[in-house]
């Protein structure tokens, strides 16, 4: 009922609110734009657009249209990805660090297998390190992993500052103990804070130890101890502690891909474009 060139055209007016910078946009004249708009309205029965000689907006009809008109067009997409002979295909074996779950990483795989539904993604969430041994023993195709900063191999997706984290009222004073909630050894963050506070002749102790990201965040909630977090990763209701604290200064962390030499390679390279797109 409603043609997908048509339905393009609108729902780009519906971003720009601008025939000219419509007619830019898609590489059309303006003619064009208006035509098409004027198609579909006649297919609707409705008024989509209100336009008068200092703006466009969209009718009540315009707005619920550009909701359709996102979920047929991206149907349509998805169905001549899935049709065509040159649709991606295959298996990509993919390993992210736990706590990396907290960047925009979930939704990026959601769009990519959304995009690509030929193509079986298998996820293994650990620890950087582990990680990093099942590439090498070929077990994984792209890891996406943190190292420390300038010492590693591969793509750089961003460089982050550590900084130590925990609740707003429970500042950690110059004399205290240091309660730490970590990851078990070998860590970078669990490494990175316990040489610094021993360079810095801070006293420490683990008061937990989790595998996970999520117990982590539990921890620290709960009061019993400061972590450190890459900056990026700090959730709203935890705080990075002020410099009242006198806690030593922890540098960065590089949140890299590294790919198998012999992975698949056209998957590899679209989920590693689409991770430095988002990042």
């Amino acid at each position: 009922m409603f043609d997908p060139v048509q339905l393009r055209t609108f729902l780009t007016l519906s971003e720009t609110l601008n025939f000219t910078r419509t007619a830019a946009r898609l590489g059309i004249s303006q003619p064009t734009v208006s035509q098409h708009v004027a198609r579909l309205e006649r297919a609707a029965n409705r008024r989509l657009v209100q336009r008068d000689t200092h703006e466009v907006t969209l009718t009540d009809n315009g707005q619920a249209m550009a909701g359709f008109a996102r979920t047929i067009l991206a149907a349509h997409d998805q169905a001549t990805a899935y049709f065509t002979g040159s649709a991606m295909r295959g298996r990509l074996r993919f390993g992210a660090a736990d706590d990396l779950a907290l960047t925009q990483l979930p939704r990026i795989l959601r769009e990519f297998r959304e995009l690509h539904p030929r193509v079986t993604v298998e996820l293994t969430i650990a620890q950087s390190h582990v990680l990093h041994r099942r590439l090498l023993a070929g077990h994984l195709d792209l890891v996406f992993i943190k190292q420390n900063a300038g010492e590693g191999t591969g793509t750089l997706v961003r460089r982050d500052r550590l900084t130590w984290v925990g609740l707003p009222e429970s500042p950690v004073s110059d004399s205290d103990v240091v309660p730490l909630v970590t990851y078990p050894s070998p860590s970078i963050s669990r490494n990175t804070a316990t040489h610094a506070l021993e360079r810095a002749g801070r006293t420490w102790r683990v008061t937990c130890t989790t595998r996970e990201i999520n117990g982590m965040l539990a921890a620290v909630r709960a009061g019993l101890g400061i972590t450190v977090l890459a900056q990026s990763l700090v959730p709203a209701d935890l705080v990075v502690l002020p410099a009242s604290s006198r806690l030593p200064e922890l540098g960065d962390v590089d949140m890299v891909l590294v790919d198998k030499p012999n992975a698949p390679r056209e998957p590899v390279e679209a989920l590693t474009a689409a991770i430095l797109g988002r990042h």
